[in-house]
């Protein structure tokens, strides 16, 4: 896991490289209805040292945004 730095999205050495598992998530329920939110994690490879990882994610800077607890611990694991 790393944090996403302004240069790693002009550089050509990290490139994309698929998805993690699927996390099914239940969010707050809408109109009644169930919410089930289905997220999967972007996987990059870094050619230069033929590392793949994944970027943390940070909510924090979007105001009202609220996480439960289960999905926190997603955005935390790594892949």
């Amino acid at each position: 896991k790393k944090v996403q730095l302004k240069e790693d999205k002009t550089n050509p050495d990290i490139i994309s490289y698929g998805f993690g598992e699927y996390r099914t998530i239940q969010d707050y329920p809408i109109r009644g209805r169930a919410t089930y939110l289905h997220v999967r994690k972007r996987k990059w490879l870094d050619k230069s040292s033929n590392e793949i990882f994944s970027y943390d994610w940070d909510l924090s800077e979007f105001d009202g945004t609220r996480l439960n607890s289960e999905f926190v611990s997603f955005l935390k694991e790594g892949d």
